[in-house]
């Protein structure tokens, strides 16, 4: 897991050969005006979702995880407290893992919680159980999806 700034995003750009284009999409001038959608940035290895949604509390919400992609989530307005855990310590899965939708949750609790703040992003691997979207008020932000293994 990497929670830092944006400006500081060149350091992580040779994790992952998606990391380039997913990073110049969350540096567009226009990203604050996008409407809630799906953005192909590279087809299937590289997409965005913007979404404007009201938080949720902790009650009732569950750690998830991907296996195939790693999710980059930049908070535009609001602040999403997000929870993380390693995924080999999660012990209460809920449910197989679901290939369609890349995602598996668990009932444990996470191991920590960090508020993300406007302009700040949290990435999170497929070794990291999170927990996102915990708000008393409205987020906005992008979550750029990036293929683990890049061909």
């Amino acid at each position: 897991m990497i929670l830092d700034t944006l400006e500081n995003m060149r350091q992580y750009l040779p994790l992952n050969k998606g990391f380039p284009p997913a990073f110049d999409f969350l540096r567009r001038r226009d990203l604050r005006q996008l409407p809630p959608g799906r953005y192909e940035i590279d087809g299937d290895r590289v997409y965005a979702m913007v979404a404007k949604v009201p938080g949720r509390g902790k009650d009732g919400a569950f750690l998830e995880t991907h296996e195939r992609y790693i999710d980059i989530q930049l908070v535009l307005a609001g602040t999403d407290e997000m929870g993380w855990k390693p995924a080999a310590a999660c012990r209460q899965p809920i449910g197989a893992y679901d290939p369609a939708a890349d995602i598996r949750f668990f009932a444990d609790d996470p191991d920590g919680w960090f508020p993300v703040q406007p302009g700040w992003l949290a990435v999170f691997f497929p070794e990291d159980a999170h927990l996102p979207l915990i708000s008393s008020g409205r987020i906005h932000k992008v979550v750029v999806k990036v293929a683990a293994e890049q061909k």
